[in-house]
């Protein structure tokens, strides 16, 4: 997907702050973005060669120091409870083999007052990225946790949820109800 899209999914996830998060690199699109605007973040990924790649990736634009590249499984990770106040997978989820174990990874290592950003495609971004990989001739696995499942699931743990949406990102942005 487009560098505009994920720009949008950056500024609807705006006012955020403090020590960020980003799970699942993959090629670097999203870090490329948060190390344009300026953010210094930790990304982490399961996978070397991907990391290589976002790193080549950020390397390229002279932007590599901005990231502290993780390679680290997002069900179990090796940093303590609370320790960054914002947390971003962007195009993750449809790739997890089960979600609910990483987002609850993620609530874990979020600080009390911090931000959960999480963004997804919708069906017809699932469309386009599956064309486009069909045009390389390959398949997009996609596992379907459903975003209104996600929702609700940060509703149970206490968090107050808000949506966006465009024809191709859908975006929830948690925060901690705090009493």
């Amino acid at each position: 997907m487009s560098s505009q899209l994920r720009n949008t999914t950056l500024e609807q996830a705006k006012p955020f702050y403090g020590k960020i998060l980003e799970v699942g690199t993959g090629k670097g699109h999203f870090a490329l973005v948060l190390a344009k605007q300026g953010y210094s973040f930790v990304t982490l990924d399961i996978s070397e060669e991907k990391q290589h790649f976002a790193k080549l990736n950020l390397a390229y634009f002279g932007l590599e120091k901005m990231a502290n590249f993780r390679i680290e499984n997002g069900e179990h990770t090796s940093f303590t409870d609370g320790s960054f106040d914002t947390v971003f997978s962007v195009n993750v989820l449809h790739h997890l083999g089960n979600s609910y174990q990483v987002i609850g990874e993620l609530i874990r290592v979020l600080s009390q007052k911090g931000k959960l950003v999480l963004a997804d495609f919708t069906e017809e971004g699932f469309q386009m990225i599956g064309k486009i990989h069909a045009l390389k001739g390959k398949t997009h696995e996609v596992n379907r946790t459903r975003f209104s499942d996600i929702k609700l699931y940060l509703e149970k743990k206490k968090f107050s949820v808000k949506e966006a949406k465009s024809i191709y990102q859908h975006v929830l942005m948690a925060k901690r109800n705090i009493v």
